[in-house]
């Protein structure tokens, strides 16, 4: 039996490992942006400062760091209630296939019962895909637009 994972906010220690867990995530193909060294570093700055828009999470696995999690908050007229996206959810490959994102998922909707939980998934990504589905995700039949 697999040992549950700690997920726990990101603090200041974290930051080196984020970083490269940032730079593989956003390298791979989950992802259709590349982003930048300084996006990466504003982002973990807002994690870790306590911003009241971006929380970041660390999971730890047999004491290790094995992935990283990101929610940005808003409010959705569409649905009338507080909506927080998933922006980014990694994990480490030699910790794949453990349950780490679907408790990362598990966490989030007992951190936010009431809210209304968002995210973006590359349509090749099957294995995403088939995390967020169990986790009852479903699709939307809209494209999102940004400028």
């Amino acid at each position: 039996m697999t040992e549950t994972p700690i997920i726990r906010k990101m603090e200041e220690q974290d930051r080196q490992s984020v970083l490269e867990m940032m730079r593989m995530f956003y390298a791979s193909p989950a992802v259709s942006t590349n982003g930048s060294e300084e996006i990466f570093r504003a982002d973990i700055d807002c994690c870790v400062q306590g911003s009241p828009y971006l929380e970041g999470y660390v999971f730890l696995q047999a004491g290790e760091v094995a992935g990283y999690g990101m929610l940005a908050k808003s409010f959705s007229t569409e649905f009338g209630k507080r909506c927080i996206w998933i922006e980014d959810l990694y994990v480490k490959e030699a910790f794949r296939g453990l349950g780490l994102g679907s408790a990362f998922l598990r966490f989030v909707e007992t951190a936010y019962p009431d809210a209304l939980l968002r995210l973006e998934v590359e349509e090749d990504n099957e294995r995403a895909l088939h995390v967020y589905k169990k986790g009852g995700f479903t699709l939307l039949p809209y494209m999102e637009m940004k400028k």
